[in-house]
């Protein structure tokens, strides 16, 4: 019953900028975490941000200070900012959270990093 949309991927020339989307339904937004991992080609799929019920917020390395996650609990929507975006940074990029401990995904959306 848990589903989780992605939306806001797309072809960027490096330095760019992107906003990705997550809008979430069937669980009770409020009270859960929300993540965004990313998957490039012969690569695990990895962490790329957090953000806690609180606002508190984790991020890879990598991404620090190019990258803000955030989230409105009135539109049940978690958001990824992604600014001076690098060619590194091409992946799909998917939305996760937990329900009744187990893992659900959204589709993933594709970002695509030029030079």
């Amino acid at each position: 019953q848990v589903q989780l949309v992605e939306s806001g991927g797309g072809l960027v020339q490096a330095g760019g900028s992107l906003r990705l989307s997550c809008a979430a339904s069937g669980m009770i937004f409020n009270r859960k975490s929300m993540n965004w991992h990313r998957e490039a080609p012969g690569k695990p799929r990895e962490l790329v941000a957090t953000i806690a019920v609180t606002g508190s917020a984790y991020y890879l390395d990598s991404v620090k200070g190019r990258f803000t996650i955030s989230r409105d609990n009135a539109k049940n929507t978690v958001y990824l900012q992604m600014n001076s975006l690098k060619p590194d940074d091409t992946a799909a990029y998917y939305c996760n959270t937990r329900d009744r401990m187990k893992d659900y995904w959204g589709q993933g959306t594709q970002v695509t990093v030029f030079s």
